[in-house]
């Protein structure tokens, strides 16, 4: 399992469907991916989830991912999410 802590940048701005492209980037991983903030935990895989979620610029997120290319998964919610 590998995880990493992650602050949000403004993924509404740098991205034209931010909810959905984060579950696009999280489904070409077979690991799962779960992302934690303020006791919540989702599945990245759930655009319902992630609706709830609502990944905001300055939010902190715990990206926890757990599988066979878990270190690629980690790497690219990161990417997203801050922007990079």
């Amino acid at each position: 399992m590998s995880r990493k802590e992650v602050v949000v940048s403004n993924v509404s701005k740098e991205h034209d469907n931010p909810i959905a492209e984060l579950v696009q980037v999280a489904c070409r991983y077979d690991s799962e991916i779960i992302l934690e903030s303020n006791n919540r935990r989702i599945n990245a895989k759930s655009i319902m989830g992630i609706m709830a979620f609502n990944p905001s610029k300055g939010m902190t997120v715990n990206i926890v991912a757990e599988g066979s290319d878990e270190e690629e998964a980690l790497d690219a919610m990161e990417k997203f999410l801050v922007c990079e």
